[in-house]
C-alpha cells in the first residue's frame, strides 16, 4: 500500500483536511501522521515515504531527503507557494509536485470581487455616515462593476479565478501579462493590453508572482494617471506597486483601494490611512476562507491519486516549466 506521511501540526491538519477527505486518506494510504513538525521528524518520517502531505508550518524539504534513491515520490502541498518548500531541483529528478493555490485561487478572486463591489458602491463611506448620524451623502454616489472596463496585471490562477466571476457582469476585462498568448486570452474572454492601457480602467486588480520582474511594477508615473474614481485591488504582493504613491493618492481623495498585501508585512500605517473612508485595508487574508482552508488537502489529493494510478496531472501539480513565475 502507498506509504503517505502528513508532515504538519495536528492543529494545521484539522484546519486543511475536511473530515472526508481525512477518511479517504485513510483508505487508500498506509498513513503516518506527524506528531510535530521538526526538521528531524521531516526528514526521517519523508524518507520512509512514498507521498508526502505539507501544508503552512512544514519546514523546508531538503534535496538531501531525494538522495540515495529514497525519498518521496510526490508532494503535495496543502498550500499555496512550494517555492520555498522544495528546491526546484528535485522536479528534474522526477518528483512531482502539487499545490493547492489554484483552490486558493478561488477564495482570492471572491475576496478581489467583493472588494470591488464594496469600493464601487462606496459602502465604506456610506457605513461611516451612518455611524455619525448622518444619512444620504450624494457626492460620493457609487457606481456599477456592470459593463465596467476591469484591467488585470497577470494571468495567474487568481486572476482567471476573478475573471470567471465577472462574466456575468459583462465588463470589459483587459489583461497585461507578457507570456499571455492572443489564444489564451481569447480562450478566457478578454484581450491582452500593454500596462499603460490595462491601469487606464475604472477597476484594476493585481495579480502578479513576487519576482523580480514584478517588483515595483505600477511605478508612482502609472498611479499618478490612473484615472479619477478608480478602484485598485492589491491581493498579490505589496512590492508590486508604489505603497507611498497609492496611498498620497487615495488620501487625496482622487482614487479608492483594497490592500490586503503590503511592502512590508505587517505594515506601520499612519493614523490618517487608518481612517481614509476610500481604503479598505486587510491583514493579508483574500486567500483565507473556512470552506477554501478545509478544502485544500483533498484538491492536492486527488490529483495525486490520480498521478499514481493513471499517470495524470491535474491542475495542482506544478509544471517545471513555469517555476521561474510561481507565486
Amino acid at each position: 500500500m502507498t506509504k503517505l506521511a502528513v508532515l504538519m501540526t495536528p492543529e494545521r491538519a484539522e484546519d486543511v483536511i475536511a473530515p472526508h477527505t481525512r477518511e479517504l486518506i485513510e483508505q487508500r494510504f498506509a498513513v503516518t501522521w506527524a506528531p510535530d513538525t521538526s526538521p528531524e521528524t521531516v526528514v526521517a518520517l519523508s524518507r520512509d515515504a512514498d507521498v508526502v502531505l505539507t501544508s503552512w508550518g512544514t519546514p523546508h524539504l531538503d534535496k538531501a531527503i531525494w538522495t540515495d534513491g529514497t525519498g518521496p515520490k510526490a508532494v503535495a502541498h496543502a498550500a499555496g507557494s512550494v517555492k520555498k518548500l522544495v528546491d526546484p531541483v528535485i522536479l528534474d529528478q522526477g518528483v512531482a509536485v502539487f499545490t493547492a493555490g489554484g483552490r486558493i485561487a478561488w477564495s482570492v478572486g471572491e475576496y478581489c470581487l467583493a472588494a470591488m463591489l464594496t469600493l464601487a458602491r462606496r459602502l465604506p463611506r456610506f457605513d461611516g455616515a451612518i455611524r455619525e448620524g448622518g444619512w444620504k451623502q450624494t457626492a460620493y454616489r457609487g457606481h456599477e462593476v456592470a459593463g465596467a472596463k476591469v484591467g488585470i496585471l497577470g494571468a495567474s490562477s487568481t486572476a482567471r479565478a476573478l475573471i470567471t466571476l465577472l462574466k456575468p457582469f459583462g465588463c470589459d476585462v483587459v489583461v497585461y501579462d507578457p507570456y499571455l498568448s492572443d489564444e489564451r486570452a481569447a480562450g478566457l474572454g478578454v484581450r491582452r493590453a500593454e500596462l499603460e492601457e490595462t491601469l487606464q480602467s475604472r477597476f484594476v486588480s493585481l495579480h502578479v508572482p513576487d519576482v523580480p520582474e514584478t517588483k515595483g511594477l505600477v511605478t508612482r508615473k502609472l498611479i499618478e494617471q490612473l484615472p479619477d474614481g478608480a478602484v485598485v485591488i492589491n491581493s498579490s504582493r505589496g512590492p508590486a506597486i508604489d505603497q507611498q504613491a497609492l496611498l498620497e493618492h487615495a488620501l487625496d481623495g482622487r482614487i479608492y483601494a483594497a490592500l490586503d498585501v503590503y511592502d512590508p508585512e505587517p505594515p506601520t500605517l499612519e493614523q490618517k490611512v487608518l481612517e481614509a473612508p476610500n481604503l479598505l485595508l486587510t491583514p493579508h487574508v483574500a486567500g483565507d476562507t473556512e470552506e477554501g482552508h478545509l478544502a485544500l488537502a483533498g484538491y492536492v489529493i486527488g490529483d495525486v491519486l490520480d498521478y499514481l494510478e493513471h499517470g495524470t496531472k491535474g491542475p495542482s501539480h506544478v509544471d517545471p516549466a513555469s517555476w521561474s513565475i510561481q507565486a
